[in-house]
């Protein structure tokens, strides 16, 4: 019998489970109308089909969990939750991420609920109705499966003190376990942080009642969880941000070790207990543990010395005292502080100060990374932090490096590292490596010694390494579609050579579902999905423990036989039309008033080493951040509570590397755009007459899914003239920045994986800034049909531009194998710059490439999932194999 471990378990069309590795669930930046002016206009005006995309932007952008908010007096709330809610879980591409219906109406949330598919969050019920109403709107909460936000708060107020928050808690817990039947994993309890040093003897004692009350809560509920907004706490001492940040570090150094699980916390939470200035550190302790604070004395002492900083203004003098420290403190700190000053000398001294040049890295540089990955594993560090943590210990090693190698001349039996090996790949025809190296880079924070193969390995190569290496793990990654059926490839070859090595999965595209469904069939040693960096190093330590590899890959075991069964047995709960009648349910457009534009050219134009300076105007940062797993919306990112400090320092050093990049001229833009006459010949068929006078034939998937009598089944095809109706024009382009090997070659030389990555991720950046720059210009220029627009570059990140470039192989038309038709339409490899991989990924690796429609009407939507009727049509209308065009279409097939 299986034991189903009691995590918080949410879902959409996708499961979410909360484990006790889980450091953040991102709840996607607000679908909500009270903090959203744009979101709330659209809802106001009830364009709702346009307000799906701030939901799919979420999505898109990372977000783990959507809220949902439609609380405004002006608003019918139940109307608009409900109409959005409805259309939200019809684009299977947002609602595959569970729903947070957050309204302080508990009408609003009901009518959420109603609409929501999978298991929700209830954002938030308390008793300060009384028990009677707490009770029913629980029970309602229950019956929908959805989890609770449950407030401190009760017919009296909020909870205040120690014992009000137990009590309310306990209460709170009494009621929805015993009365309700609430499992108590699915209960998470906010009890309220309040400014404490404001003055007023009554609130001097709110830090200790919080820590208290959580220490209270988690011994007699364990598997509750205690959450509380912890830049509440120094109120007081706004403005002055040292003051802040070392009284944050200190509350949490306390509140977590007490069980506290999650919070709002200024990015001051980052700094290292022990590294506070001893005399601020112990004020903070006085005030916040209410020590020595009679008369409010320690509350005065703390004012008098947040005067001294405050007056300090901006001044900042470099704090050199750690360097008095004992060498195995001064790496330590240099490591977790991410300093490379100093770290040459003091890998010298501790080499001569040890017998043997390894035990330098076995002893205080580990130590030094244990730390790291502590404060990273707890939430308190974040990734641009542990790349620089690593960039130090790269260069320590590669200053000892030499002496190891002679020591292994003298004595090989006794001079090899005992460190666990773990290959990475990115499969073969894939070239996206960005998520792949930040992993690499944790993982070997965490005291692992990382093979990386980089991209485009095919399978013998990673498994003959992998046994070359006598690796303990093999890690594969992949962006595209075509990557998951070449994983499943590797996991067979796997089998068929009889490894034993357990087997990483991770990528973009990939998901727990697939892994489950499709790859760990394949290889019975064990296949695991990694979410991202911050999962493996939990995953990697549970593989190569020996006592809890066995447990851990049943439970993976468990939980994936049950994915499996619930695919295979899953209830088709969306009603989807014969593709012969979603034809006919097409845009509607007044073709017989509409004029196309003709371009100012037919064929293609070449763009060769276009300004670099000029494409940077367009860059959109917010993706940027999320390479960095630091998401948010830009630039209010920079001073979000609890990664604003970070974020900031990370974006100066790309501001930094950026201006160097194109000072330099490191890296080079070359594009190509194309019109050609064009006229729609079918229903989803688009015929171009290229430069050379050949016909093309494009072909589209159309949305099948039944929707509401207004609503059209989208195809692109749509917005291309009818042949019967008279001519028309569509385009093309791509874009590519090229230069980057020798960059990133040199960064890899000098170990430093922070500009690496940093380095890639802008290429990324202005790949994409170059595609809208281009797309500028062709609307206002060289296709001209909106010559006067004036759009913010905020607003053409909104896409709020007239006419689309949609990208083979994303929503719009998912099939990948249409690139061909792209790059032959201008002019192939040689005109282009970009190379098509064998799965149609395009290298380098920052390119980007796209159709270019210029109706009005035209607009971005996601096909969605199909039904066979549809794929065996449009294997047809292709002319290739329909069980080829199947693996090309695997994620959006409706049958299995």
């Amino acid at each position: 019998m299986s034991i189903i471990k009691p995590y918080l378990r949410l879902s959409g069309l996708e499961p979410l489970v909360v484990r006790p590795e889980t450091n953040f669930v991102n709840v996607g930046e607000r679908t909500n109308v009270t903090g959203s002016k744009k979101f709330a206009r659209l809802i106001k005006e009830g364009n709702y089909e346009e307000a799906l995309s701030v939901a799919r932007q979420q999505v898109e952008n990372g977000a783990q969990v959507l809220d949902i908010n439609m609380d405004d007096a002006l608003l019918d709330g139940v109307q608009a939750m409900t109409t959005y809610v409805n259309l939200v879980q019809s684009e299977p591409d947002i609602a595959k991420i569970p729903l947070m219906i957050d309204s302080s109406k508990f009408s609003i949330i009901e009518a959420g609920l109603k609409c929501a598919q999978g298991r929700c969050i209830v954002n938030s019920i308390s008793m300060k109705e009384g028990e009677e109403k707490f009770i029913e709107q629980a029970y309602v909460c229950k019956d929908f499966g959805a989890a609770v936000i449950v407030m401190a708060f009760d017919e009296k107020g909020q909870a205040d003190t120690m014992q009000r928050k137990v009590e309310i808690s306990e209460r709170a817990y009494k009621i929805l376990t015993e009365q309700v039947g609430f499992k108590p994993e699915d209960i998470i309890f906010d009890i309220n942080i309040f400014a404490i040093a404001t003055g007023l003897e009554e609130h001097n004692n709110y830090g200790v009642d919080f820590i208290e009350a959580t220490r209270i809560i988690k011994q007699k509920f364990p598997l509750v969880k205690i959450s509380g907004g912890v830049s509440n706490l120094s109120f007081s001492f706004r403005g002055n941000e040292p003051v802040r940040e070392a009284m944050h570090a200190v509350f949490l150094y306390y509140a977590i070790k007490a069980g506290m699980d999650m919070g709002i916390v200024n990015a001051g939470a980052l700094m290292v207990y022990d590294e506070i200035e001893p005399e601020l550190r112990n004020l903070c302790e006085d005030v916040i543990l209410n020590r020595n604070n009679d008369n409010n004395e320690a509350t005065d002492k703390l004012i008098t010395f947040a005067e001294t900083v405050k007056s300090k203004g901006k001044e900042e003098k470099k704090d050199e005292a750690w360097r008095s420290a004992p060498v195995e403190e001064r790496l330590k700190h240099a490591l977790v502080l991410g300093i490379t000053d100093y770290i040459d000398a003091d890998t010298e001294e501790a080499r001569q100060k040890y017998p043997k040049p390894l035990d330098v890295i076995e002893g205080p540089l580990m130590a030094g990374m244990n730390v790291v990955g502590d404060l990273f594993g707890a939430g308190k560090m974040f990734l641009p932090q542990v790349v620089k943590s690593a960039r130090v210990m790269k260069k320590s090693v590669a200053v000892l490096t030499p002496y190891i190698e002679e020591e292994k001349k003298r004595n090989p039996k006794t001079s090899q590292g005992g460190a666990a090996k773990i290959l990475l790949a990115t499969v073969k025809g894939d070239v996206h490596d960005i998520g792949k190296n930040i992993v690499g880079v944790v993982l070997g924070c965490n005291g692992y010694d990382i093979v990386d193969l980089g991209v485009m390995v095919p399978t013998d190569k990673i498994l003959e390494t992998a046994q070359k290496e006598n690796a303990d793990i093999i890690g594969l990654s992949g962006l595209i579609t075509p990557s998951l059926d070449e994983m499943v490839h590797v996991a067979k070859e796997m089998k068929r050579r009889g490894m034993k090595q357990p087997l990483l999965i991770g990528g973009a595209t990939t998901s727990r579902t697939h892994t489950a469904v499709k790859i760990a069939p394949e290889y019975q040693e064990g296949v695991v999905y990694v979410l991202d960096a911050s999962r493996s190093v939990t995953v990697a330590g549970s593989l190569l423990n020996r006592d809890q590899k066995g447990d851990f890959l049943n439970s993976i075991s468990k939980e994936y036989t049950k994915l499996r069964d619930d695919f295979a047995n899953k209830k088709v709960v969306k009603t989807y039309l014969p593709f012969g009648e979603a034809q006919k349910n097409v845009t509607k457009i007044d073709w017989d008033n509409y004029t196309p534009l003709a371009p100012t050219f037919t064929g293609t134009k070449v763009f060769d080493n276009f300004d670099l300076g000029e494409i940077a105007e367009y860059i959109d940062w917010a993706p940027f951040f999320i390479a960095w797993e630091l998401g948010g919306r830009f630039p209010d990112i920079l001073t979000d509570d609890v990664i604003g400090k970070e974020a900031t320092k990370l974006y100066n050093d790309a501001k930094a590397l950026l201006q160097k990049v194109i000072d330099e001229k490191w890296l080079s833009a070359k594009g190509v755009i194309g019109f050609w006459p064009a006229t729609k010949t079918a229903p989803d068929s688009v015929l171009v007459t290229s430069h050379t006078n050949e016909p093309v034939k494009l072909e589209f998937l159309r949305q099948q899914i039944k929707k509401a009598a207004d609503q059209p089944n989208f195809s692109l095809a749509d917005y291309i003239k009818p042949a019967e109706k008279g001519s028309d024009f569509m385009g093309a382009f791509s874009v590519t920045i090229q230069g980057i090997e020798p960059h990133i070659k040199k960064f890899e030389a000098e170990q430093d994986d922070y500009n690496k990555i940093t380095l890639q991720a802008l290429a990324d950046r202005l790949v994409e800034a170059f595609a809208e720059c281009l797309h500028e210009k062709v609307r206002k220029e060289y296709w001209g049909y909106d010559k006067g627009e004036t759009l913010t570059n905020e607003e053409l990140i909104k896409e709020k531009y007239v006419g689309i470039r949609p990208a083979p192989g994303y929503p719009a038309c998912p099939d990948h194998t249409e690139k061909y038709k792209l790059f032959d339409l201008l002019g192939g490899e040689s005109v282009t710059g970009i190379h098509l991989t064998e799965s149609l990924a395009m290298y380098p690796a920052a390119s980007v490439c796209g159709w270019y429609f210029a109706n009005p009407d035209s607009k971005y939507f996601g096909v969605g999932k199909i039904e066979k009727d549809q794929v065996v049509d449009y294997a047809a209308r292709k002319g290739m194999d329909l069980e080829v065009i199947e693996r090309w279409l695997s994620p959006i097939l409706e049958y299995a």
